[in-house]
């Protein structure tokens, strides 16, 4: 039942991608839509905006107020289409980022060919450091195994971006009780974990290592999660900046909704 809301507002969200880069051709509705899923994230420290590509096929896109399309992209620390999936149809891909200033413009940084199944989901990220000479980042794909929809609770999940990390345990505390629930067990670079049901209300976020005293870097406080919905909090930045609490790349908790 879940995956069937979803798919009629992945459906919507296409259908609004499309007419807004009809210009740019990013999709053809014309056909029915794909049964897999695939979104884009740029968690790549020091990466350009991107644009992202399946093969030939372009993914996002970003317009300007012309209507034709911008040199924005997706920038660091940003999820393409507002966090919304894109379809893709079943087969083997090159997914990948592509620069989307007028300089070393469409530019392929990160690709990584992956197999995608009939009907899962899938989420891309770019990450690691950029190379500013040999123009290239990291990127992971991993699969959005996504759980029995729940009104009366809601799923997170803990994602590692961090490429100079340790394999890092999620741990939410509920603020309301004061209960601290581990989001699975620790996950190391490039890995996702399995999503874990926490009751709905406002939460203190914090990673640690598996058997440290403290946490790795700051808390994200006060994050809302809403029965009914999924949610996927992803580790970005340089870990080496742990103790920094204002530069970009910083190491972050990012929380995108899967649904």
């Amino acid at each position: 039942m879940m995956k069937n809301r979803i798919l009629a507002l992945a459906g919507l969200a296409l259908m609004s991608l499309a007419t807004a880069c009809d210009k740019n051709a990013v999709q053809d509705i014309t056909t029915p839509a794909p049964s897999s899923r695939i979104r884009f994230f740029n968690f790549g420290v020091n990466a350009p905006s991107v644009n992202f590509y399946a093969n030939d096929a372009k993914m996002s896109a970003t317009v300007s107020a012309t209507g034709a399309e911008a040199v924005t992209g997706v920038g660091y620390g940003s999820v393409s289409s507002n966090g919304q999936y894109n379809g893709v149809a079943p087969g083997t891909y090159t997914f990948t980022g592509k620069i989307a200033a007028a300089v070393d413009k469409d530019l392929s940084v990160s690709p990584l060919q992956t197999q995608i199944a009939d009907g899962k989901w899938y989420s891309y990220y770019m990450s690691g450091f950029y190379n500013t000479t040999s123009k290239n980042v990291e990127a992971f794909v991993i699969e959005d195994n996504l759980p029995a929809q729940d009104y009366t609770g809601a799923y997170v999940r803990f994602v590692n971006a961090i490429s100079n990390s340790s394999p890092m345990v999620l741990s939410a505390k509920e603020q309301a009780t004061g209960t601290t629930t581990p989001i699975g067990t620790a996950i190391a670079y490039k890995s996702g974990g399995t999503f874990v049901r926490l009751n709905p209300g406002l939460y203190d976020l914090s990673a640690r290592v598996s058997g440290a005293a403290a946490d790795a870097f700051p808390a994200r406080t006060s994050v809302s999660f809403a029965a009914g919905r999924i949610y996927s909090i992803s580790a970005r930045g340089d870990i080496t900046l742990a103790t920094n609490t204002t530069a970009t790349n910083r190491p972050f908790l990012d929380n995108t909704a899967n649904y």
